[in-house]
């Protein structure tokens, strides 16, 4: 799994020749998860660029954004056409794309993904229509696996060399499951061999842009896979300023440059700012949770169902619907932080 892996030297260099990388995870406001933003009756570049425009006001130069695989599986070609639409509007607002493969988590009851029109939106439930991808059902049959090879290769085989593709994340909490209020049925390890296979085939392609998977929790035998296959090391942390700095720390020994792939959690004091000047310090990537809040409902606390009072303060995101921003102040500690 560590063929055509970058060298330490290779991934330094590569990592200190542009900005300080400060960013965002993405999803429409108009779609209720990754299956729906990229379907056709959703998808729509004018829409995206208008919220894309307040990322590039601030000075965001890195995004990172979840490809569903039944979407690719039932129209290929259309699903690339509008991959390849998303990454020319993100290359006008000077955002560097990093997309992800695959994502174990699932906060409504829909396990397996369905191609055709999604749910709508049940008010007072984070995610509700948030499905996972593959789908858990192909995760847990190894006979199914083959239907995913061509996936990878052919999305990563088709942008192997785009500038615009920034670093290929192979796979979103990889273990994590379905969380619904009091439930949780996480996958476990039966996600790890599916995964080593996704870096296999995305290592056989070998593009030109770095691959990583991201730490995300205690799970030793998956750790041991994200930090030993990944050329650029990422990790999330939702925590206080304190526990990242720790999370930092560990992860300074594998002496690779370091991204957190998501954080932003207000409730947790997780916040702008208490945690973006700890990135900037350590010259570690920072791509928080949520730009403009939407039917994902992330602006209440993961397991929130109807009927339970709102949070005290929002959980992610940075603006309203109607890109009124939700603390000024954030945005302008965003501005003050970049590389303007």
């Amino acid at each position: 799994m560590t063929e055509n892996r970058w060298s330490v030297e290779k991934i330094r260099k590569w990592y200190d020749n542009q900005p300080w990388p400060c960013g965002f995870n993405y999803i429409p406001a108009n779609a209720i998860g990754y299956t729906e933003m990229w379907m056709d009756y959703c998808f729509d570049p004018v829409f995206i660029e208008k919220e894309l425009l307040l990322a590039k006001e601030i000075g965001f130069n890195c995004i990172r954004v979840v490809l569903p695989f039944i979407v690719w599986e039932n129209e290929p070609e259309a699903f690339k056409q509008r991959f390849d639409a998303f990454l020319e509007i993100c290359d006008k607002c000077g955002l560097k794309v990093m997309p992800s493969l695959f994502d174990d988590c699932c906060f409504g009851d829909q396990i397996n993904p369905v191609f055709g029109k999604q749910p709508d939106v049940i008010p007072g439930w984070y995610g509700n229509g948030w499905t996972p991808s593959p789908g858990h059902g192909i995760v847990r049959d190894s006979s199914q696996w083959g239907r995913l090879e061509p996936y990878v290769k052919d999305i990563v085989g088709s942008f192997k060399n785009d500038s615009r593709v920034w670093i290929w994340d192979l796979y979103n909490e990889p273990t994590n499951g379905l969380t619904i209020g009091k439930i949780s049925l996480p996958l476990g390890n039966v996600t790890l061999p599916l995964l080593e296979k996704v870096v296999k085939w995305a290592r056989e392609i070998n593009p030109s842009q770095p691959l990583t998977i991201g730490s995300w929790d205690n799970n030793d035998a998956l750790n041991e896979i994200a930090w030993n296959c990944s050329d650029i090391i990422t990790f999330h942390n939702y925590a206080n300023g304190e526990r990242v700095k720790e999370n930092i720390n560990q992860l300074k020994a594998f002496d690779r440059p370091i991204i957190c792939t998501e954080w932003l959690n207000r409730g947790l004091i997780s916040s702008v700012g208490e945690i973006l000047s700890v990135f900037k310090d350590e010259n570690v990537g920072a791509m928080h949770w949520g730009l403009v809040n939407g039917k994902t409902q992330t602006h209440l606390c993961w397991c929130h169902l109807p009927g339970q009072p709102d949070p005290p303060v929002w959980q992610h995101d940075l603006y309203y619907s109607d890109h009124t921003p939700y603390d000024i102040n954030e945005i302008n500690l965003f501005k003050s932080l970049g590389y303007l």
